[in-house]
C-alpha cells in the first residue's frame, strides 16, 4: 500500500511538471497568416482564410499611425512575416517581427532618424524580482509590440512558424 502511494505521489508530481512548460503543442490547420487590426485591438490567426483563433492586444503606447522611428512608441502597419522564435524572451515568450523592411528604412533614413526595430508579438510585461508582473498603464504599453498573455503567447508561439506573413492595419 506504502509502495503505491509513492507512485502515485510520483506521477503526480510529473502530471504538474509536464502542465507548466510553457512549450505548448498545437495539432491544428496550420497557420497560413497572421491579421492585426490595431483599430479594434485584435489579433487573427488564420489558415487561408479562415479565422482558427483570435485575441485581444495590447500595442505601442501611442497605438495610432505607423511606426516611423525608433522611440515613437507606435506599432509598425503594413506587411510583414514571423522572423523567428525568442524562448528566452524578457516577455515570456516571443515571436519576432521582421520590421524594419526596406521601405521602413529608407522612410527613416530620409528623415535621418534610425527606424528602429527588435519588435515581437510576446507576452505580459518582465516580472519583478519577487516574481509578481509588473504593472502597465492602461492596454497600450509596449514600445511598439504586440502584447497579449503569457498563456495566450505560450498558445500562439506553438501555433505560428518562422516564415508565416503577417498583415498589420490600422
Amino acid at each position: 500500500m506504502r509502495f503505491l502511494r509513492i507512485i502515485l505521489v510520483v506521477l503526480a508530481g510529473l502530471a504538474l511538471t509536464a502542465c507548466s512548460s510553457k512549450f505548448k503543442t498545437y495539432n491544428g490547420p496550420e497557420i497560413t497568416s497572421v491579421q492585426v487590426q490595431k483599430a479594434n485591438r485584435k489579433m487573427y490567426l488564420l489558415h487561408n482564410t479562415k479565422v482558427i483563433k483570435s485575441y485581444d492586444i495590447g500595442l505601442g503606447g501611442v497605438p495610432v499611425g505607423a511606426k516611423e522611428f525608433e522611440g515613437d512608441l507606435k506599432t509598425p502597419e503594413g506587411v510583414y512575416y514571423i522572423s523567428h522564435r525568442n524562448p528566452n524572451s524578457r516577455y515570456h515568450l516571443s515571436l519576432g517581427i521582421s520590421y524594419p523592411n526596406d521601405q521602413d528604412r529608407a522612410h527613416a533614413a530620409l528623415a535621418g532618424k534610425a527606424p528602429g526595430g527588435d519588435i515581437m508579438i510576446h507576452g505580459g510585461p518582465p516580472r519583478k524580482a519577487n516574481g509578481k508582473p509588473r504593472k502597465v498603464s492602461g492596454p497600450d504599453w509596449t514600445a511598439g509590440c504586440i502584447a497579449v498573455t503569457d498563456d495566450e503567447i505560450e498558445r500562439i508561439y506553438a501555433m505560428v512558424k518562422p516564415g508565416t506573413p503577417i498583415v498589420i492595419l490600422p
